[in-house]
């Protein structure tokens, strides 16, 4: 094997290129993967543009990865060998917290990320530490699935969670306030979940445009519309079941009380900045309704292989929802659509 690879070095806020770095040791407990694909978040792109407290620069980001195992450690745990295709989930949990210990792992207190506490995947090769083989969510890709799409099973995970928590099923109207990847991802899952009426809505019309794909029984252009007059209607006067916040606006927030009908429950899935995270909500609305307002951010290992699950059964299309295919070294290209919108969701390919 040679001894360099290419990756994507960040060295400060937009300030990344392609280069040349020295190949990971394989760990004594752990795996070297080479990088079949990596998927590109939202949350990377934060990181570019602003850097994140948990990253110090210079640093290789990207944590939606499936790979080849090329090497193993010698007291890795796990079955895993040479030759195995494994997608790899980001969040390392710590295990020994009272949520862990209970198997509440999508609620633990000191959880790591790949990516963070480790290199990432916008890389040739990356290193599965020994933490991550015991306490992550190592899956191998199912033989159906194209590997690159596999990739793309984290996020899910955490849409998977927040509608499990907030019980959506049969029978349920739900919103989705924000049609970007995950509200989309979310409409698939609702659909998933036999909810009887899907409503997207958006203020971007060309987010709408793409969220026309996943076939919502209404997308509803909030720019140009009372959005709760709307629902209201669609919903002859009851509101939402479930409201689905999937953006980072503090506006979703309080119009996602207004329109949720009696007992709905509010998923606010996307944060906001920190400078307005304190929406103005009448929680008046919240008292008389008997709203529920549920907060989920990570998922447990459960919940990727769920994921996984419904990727390669069908069940969510991953082929409608990755858009684009770039190569590693168009990197700079990728980020450049993706923050202008142009794509869904793109991933990168060594």
């Amino acid at each position: 094997m040679k001894s360099t690879m290419k990756a994507v070095v960040v060295r400060a806020p937009m300030d990344f290129d392609i280069e040349e770095v020295p190949i990971p040791d394989c760990p004594w407990e752990g795996l070297l993967l080479k990088v079949h694909a990596c998927g590109l978040c939202g949350s990377d792109l934060r990181t570019l543009r602003h850097g994140h407290r948990k990253v110090t620069f210079p640093w290789i980001i990207g944590h939606e990865t499936s790979g080849q195992v090329v090497q193993k450690g010698a007291a890795a745990p796990g079955g895993w060998k040479v030759g195995d295709m494994l997608a790899v989930g980001s969040i390392v949990f710590c295990g020994k917290c009272r949520f862990c210990t209970n198997g509440k792992y999508e609620l633990c207190e000191d959880y790591r990320e790949m990516a963070q506490a480790w290199p990432g995947g916008f890389a040739e090769y990356v290193v599965v530490p020994k933490e991550a083989l015991k306490l992550g969510s190592v899956e191998s890709v199912p033989d159906s699935l194209d590997p690159a799409i596999a990739g793309v099973a984290e996020p899910i995970s955490s849409c998977i969670n927040a509608q499990e928590k907030a019980q959506v099923g049969p029978g349920d109207t739900v919103v989705i306030i924000g049609v970007g990847p995950i509200g989309c991802i979310h409409i698939d899952l609702a659909k998933v979940r036999s909810a009887a009426k899907v409503i997207a809505t958006d203020i971007a019309q060309s987010r709408l445009d793409l969220a026309a794909d996943y076939e919502p029984d209404h997308l509803i252009n909030a720019a140009e519309t009372d959005l709760v007059e709307q629902v209201r209607k669609l919903t002859h006067g009851r509101g939402a079941d479930v409201v689905v916040t999937a953006n980072p606006d503090p506006t979703a927030q309080i119009r996602a009380v207004e329109m949720a009908g009696k007992g709905g429950r509010i998923l606010l899935f996307g944060g906001l900045p920190t400078d307005e995270s304190r929406p103005g909500i009448d929680t008046n609305l919240v008292h008389y309704n008997a709203l529920h307002l549920i907060g989920t951010t990570i998922y447990a290992p459960r919940h990727y292989r769920t994921a996984l699950e419904l990727l390669a059964g069908g069940q969510i299309c991953g082929e409608r929802f990755v858009t684009h295919r770039f190569a590693l070294a168009d990197f700079r290209l990728a980020v450049k659509e993706a923050m202008a919108g142009k794509v869904r969701k793109a991933v990168l390919m060594p």
